[in-house]
């Protein structure tokens, strides 16, 4: 069983409570399901809560967001969860739409978006849609929404529980930590969070023990020297799985053929893999960089940002890292200067790098005033 505990509870005992409280309101729950290791925890838990009759099935509908651009082992853990939730008596929402997603590879064009689904490209589309997914909703702005602006709308008139953990994120840890209160608890709006205090071992243990089938696309990642907290499975364009497209091409042969039929920039992850494009850390790459000044090449693209930024997301970001160096210039630590132009070199369309970076300064600048304090105390002061 998994040991962390929260009380007298196991995380698992904490996470059941949590979700037999969301299905005790008397309103749909929607599940988010993604197909991936913590999705798989939670889906796994509530199936397991419905056949013991703990919760109704009838109130469940599970909601799957394909992007197109997945690996096929992740489309075929879908399908068997899927069957699992319809023979429950459940629903079972896969939706196929035409959402707009942020592209890593066009950060060099004036469109830095990906379109799901997009039916002006269907003879390139990376796979085919399965017959029962929702093409079409009224609810969708077409091309212009996000998933995430879909679902706000779609899911208003319910409870929607998420495999969301403070663990995976410093940016994610600090989100939920100002969620929490003494009012909402562990909910923010209509979202409840069951696993959010899940480390990457009580995930992998809990899969482990309830002998939970993971996609195989875990098992290659592992192989190719990607860390345990380091396993994440989204679509092909975001810059996490961007950077591992290369290795996985040994895994599936026809795989790098289809996405750059789909997108012909993705050629720039294989020439560009091992660098600041994808916010690479590897030994070959800082051997090369070794000696590199990153304080000033952060300055030198910012002094001409107009050549440097093309985009319009690319000058939103760097009007955000110069808002952070007016206001933290004095106390950024040399070293942190790489993460800076990491940031502004690879793009950062959701601002996670940048919450990072100012998470780690306040860290850092907050220690030794701290020590201090607790020195003072300990004196008697």
């Amino acid at each position: 069983m998994v040991v962390k505990r929260e009380g007298e509870r196991s995380v698992v005992e904490a996470a059941k409570k949590r979700i037999t409280n969301a299905f005790s309101n008397g309103k749909k729950v929607y599940v988010s399901f993604s197909g991936g290791k913590d999705s798989l925890c939670l889906l796994n838990l509530i199936m397991g809560l419905t056949a013991r009759g703990e919760i109704d099935a009838g109130m469940l509908i599970v909601e799957f967001i394909d992007e197109e651009a997945i690996f096929d082992c992740i489309e075929k853990t879908v399908l068997e969860w899927r069957k699992k939730v319809l023979l429950a008596g459940g629903k079972f929402n896969w939706f196929c739409l035409e959402v707009k997603h942020f592209c890593c590879f066009n950060n060099l064009e004036e469109d830095e978006t990906f379109i799901c689904w997009d039916k002006r490209k269907k003879n390139v589309w990376i796979r085919r849609p399965p017959k029962f997914a929702v093409m079409e909703h009224p609810r969708l702005k077409n091309r212009i929404n996000t998933y995430q602006d879909f679902l706000t709308r779609h899911n208003a008139d319910g409870i929607v529980i998420t495999g969301v953990r403070m663990a995976e994120s410093i940016q994610r840890s600090k989100y939920m930590a100002s969620s929490f209160s003494s009012k909402t608890g562990l909910a923010r709006g209509n979202m409840v969070w069951p696993i959010y205090d899940w480390k990457d071992t009580d995930v992998w243990r809990y899969l482990y023990e309830e002998k939970v089938d993971i996609p195989e696309v875990y098992l290659c990642l592992y192989q190719t020297g990607s860390r345990l907290n380091e396993l994440r499975v989204s679509q092909f364009f975001s810059v996490d799985t961007a950077k591992s497209l290369v290795k996985m091409n040994e895994y599936y042969p026809d795989l790098m053929d289809r996405i750059i039929r789909r997108e012909p920039n993705a050629y720039l992850a294989a020439l560009y893999w091992d660098s600041e494009m994808f916010r690479r850390s590897t030994r070959n790459r800082n051997a090369m960089e070794d000696k590199k000044d990153y304080k000033a090449e952060v300055f030198k693209l910012l002094n001409n940002s107009r050549k440097h930024f093309v985009t319009k997301g690319a000058m939103e970001n760097a009007r955000g890292i110069i808002q952070l160096l007016i206001k933290y210039g004095p106390i950024i630590e040399p070293g942190l200067y790489k993460a800076v132009y990491d940031c502004l070199a690879g793009g950062d369309p959701k601002q996670r790098t940048l919450r990072a970076i100012i998470t780690t300064i306040n860290m850092r600048y907050s220690r030794p005033y701290n020590a201090k304090r607790n020195k003072g105390n300990d004196n008697g002061y």
